[in-house]
């Protein structure tokens, strides 16, 4: 734990930070329900790697003036937007998809999905759910063989 702050606070000697934008990343966990706990949508998460970062995303249907405002407010938290696949969202709101890099785990998720329900409530819209990515796990046919090459 404390080699992994410093690494953070110092950057060295530590794994490179996850990005976003990997072309490798699958969702790992994911919950669309909101009756449901972090604890038990992470529980049935088997492809989830304890303990490394993920992509924490929260998608949410805002009303396109207030994207703005919620873009902004999220980014205080380290969120930012993440690229859009789908066309506009419906009822009038659109789609937005907030993400950050992060350790998973159920009391930080229950809290950010918490934060982003009120997030969305607060500016007439709605939070859908979350999911989480991590880099697909490297198989032996599309990844180094394990070892050094001789």
């Amino acid at each position: 734990m404390a080699a992994r702050l410093w690494s953070r606070l110092f950057g060295r000697g530590g794994p490179v930070p996850l990005d976003p934008s990997r072309a490798d990343l699958v969702v790992v966990a994911a919950s669309f329900d909101d009756t449901e706990a972090c604890s038990v949508a992470l529980a049935r998460a088997t492809e989830l790697v304890p303990d490394a970062d993920a992509v924490l995303r929260h998608h949410l249907r805002i009303p396109p003036g207030q994207v703005a405002a919620v873009c902004a407010i999220a980014a205080q938290d380290g969120y930012a937007p993440a690229p859009q696949v789908g066309g506009p969202g419906t009822d009038a709101l659109e789609t937005v998809i907030l993400q950050r890099v992060q350790v998973l785990d159920a009391l930080h998720c229950a809290q950010e999905q918490s934060r982003m329900a009120g997030l969305a409530q607060r500016h007439e819209g709605t939070a859908d759910g979350w999911d989480a990515l991590q880099p697909r796990p490297a198989t032996e046919e599309s990844g180094p063989a394990a070892g050094p090459r001789q």
